[in-house]
Formats: C-alpha cells, sequence, structure tokens
C-alpha cells in the first residue's frame, strides 16, 4: 500500500484477546493542531476505542501502535454515512412532499433514513469484513 493510500492513527493498545485487540485512539480534527484552537470554538477531538480483528501474540496492553487503513475505506464509509443517506431522504422528501403535502415528506424522509441504517446495522458484520484497520507497531 502506496504511503498516500494510507490513513494512519497512533493509539495505544487497551485490551487483548484472541482473535481481536482493542485500541484507544485520539480522533482530531484539522483545527485541533492549530495554533489558534484555544480561541476557536470549532476544534475538536476525542478518544474512540476501535476493535482491531487479527491475533497479535507480540503485542502488550499499553503498547502504543500505529493503526493503518486505506483511504479507499475511508471514502467508502463515508458514501455509506454520508451520501447514499442524504440522497435517499431527500429523494423521500420530494417524492413524499408531491404525493401527500409538507408532512409526508418529511415523514416519509425520516422513515427512508431509519430503514437505510436499520439495514446497515443488520449488514454490520458483513460490512466489518470490508472496513478494517491493520496494527503497526511502534
Amino acid at each position: 500500500m502506496d504511503k498516500k493510500d494510507t490513513i494512519k492513527h497512533k493509539g495505544i493498545v487497551e485490551s487483548i484477546g484472541t482473535k481481536s485487540c482493542w485500541v484507544r485512539i485520539l480522533q482530531a480534527s484539522a483545527c485541533s493542531s492549530c495554533e489558534a484552537r484555544k480561541l476557536c470554538r470549532s476544534s475538536e477531538s476525542k478518544e474512540k476505542l476501535v476493535e482491531v480483528k487479527g491475533h497479535y501474540p507480540t503485542l502488550q496492553v499499553g503498547n502504543q501502535v500505529t493503526l493503518v487503513g486505506s483511504v479507499r475505506q475511508g471514502l467508502r464509509a463515508s458514501v455509506l454515512a454520508y451520501v447514499i443517506p442524504l440522497i435517499l431522504m431527500l429523494v423521500a422528501l420530494f417524492a413524499g412532499t408531491r404525493l401527500g403535502g409538507d408532512g409526508i415528506g418529511a415523514l416519509a424522509a425520516l422513515l427512508f433514513l431509519a430503514l437505510y441504517y436499520g439495514v446497515l446495522f443488520l449488514l454490520r458484520d458483513k460490512l466489518d469484513k470490508q472496513f478494517s484497520f491493520k496494527i503497526e507497531t511502534n
């Protein structure tokens, strides 16, 4: 994988199981490293716990590691999480409004959004195989 095609997050191993381990990462927006972040209210960062599938016998709790994923995975996840639901919601809104008025349009948009995320929830095991990180030790 080429360096420009990867997403990397530094993290610390929280727990280790037989088939996966959990790594705590600090997810930071671009603003969080800015010098003016104390004056600006838009900067944000938050900790996340990420499950990494695989057996890592050399790792120990507390080890600092780097999680590596592909940019393509990130783009695909963004499309699934934001773009497709937006399109579905807009189509349902306009179709519902045209067929039954504003209230029906709004209800249809919310219903389609709930159904879409419900389907994603049901397909989570299949999606989990497509979206995964690998561990690089530091």
